[in-house]
């Protein structure tokens, strides 16, 4: 007699293969060339801390920190709203925010407008539990673009993000990585979160005017820590 599976693990297989696929569209949306122009220049990579009581981290297995409430309580998500703006101090960025699907291939759209960072609307809203996304262009046509000093972020600089029900959630930046696009790690940059996290991300390294993109891809992580 066969055991056929329960109608629940069933649906956790679907899901869990959706979720695979959906990230593999948006790591693949990174990869493509951005709309850069022929005569590039050199993107920032990540900055190197120096200091006694600066450390960088720079392992892609290093873990995520949870931040409490401040009297020993996790902090908790919040309910989806979407962002309206994103500003992170450190590097001097305060953006409105673009709303990014995914193209005719599936992949992540980039942002039209190379001095605005972009939500990525099908993943979980900044503040929301998961992995929310925020993207946005180092360089565009000669030019610095909004991201264009992500790399010099290290753990513990703040990033805020305003969101529509009028709450402001705001992240601690834990760790800062560059990795090589075909080196992209997919799952350790959208994997499921107990926990509001948040991941900005950007080009970085070589250009390649033949194929019109950059070598590599910086990824700022980070976990809601206030929200107000």
């Amino acid at each position: 007699m066969k055991h056929w599976p329960s109608r629940r693990r069933l649906l956790l297989v679907v899901c869990a293969g959706i979720a695979v696929l959906s990230a593999v569209a948006l790591a693949v949306g990174l990869w493509r060339g951005a709309g850069e122009s022929r005569t590039a220049p050199p993107a920032p990579s990540v900055t190197t801390p120096t200091g006694p009581e600066v450390h960088a981290t720079t392992s892609p297995r290093a873990k995520e920190h949870r931040h409490d409430a401040g009297d020993g309580r996790t902090l908790e998500a919040l309910s989806r709203s979407a962002p309206t703006k994103v500003s992170v101090p450190a590097i001097g960025v305060s953006s409105a925010l673009e709303a990014l699907g995914r193209d005719r291939d599936g992949a992540m759209q980039t942002p039209r407008d190379p001095g605005l960072a972009g939500w990525y609307t099908p993943g979980p809203a900044p503040g929301q539990r998961g992995p929310a996304v925020i993207a946005g262009h180092v360089t565009w046509d000669g030019d610095r673009s909004v991201f264009y000093r992500l790399g010099e972020l290290t753990p513990g600089d703040a990033v805020t993000v305003d969101r529509k029900d009028g709450t402001t959630a705001t992240f601690t930046v834990d760790r800062v990585e560059q990795y090589a696009k075909n080196e992209f790690p997919t799952v350790e940059v959208y994997r499921d979160l107990d926990h509001a996290g948040l991941r900005l991300i950007t080009c970085a390294g070589d250009y390649s005017a033949a194929e019109r993109r950059y070598a590599d891809n910086i990824v700022v992580y980070a976990t809601l820590t206030h929200s107000e």
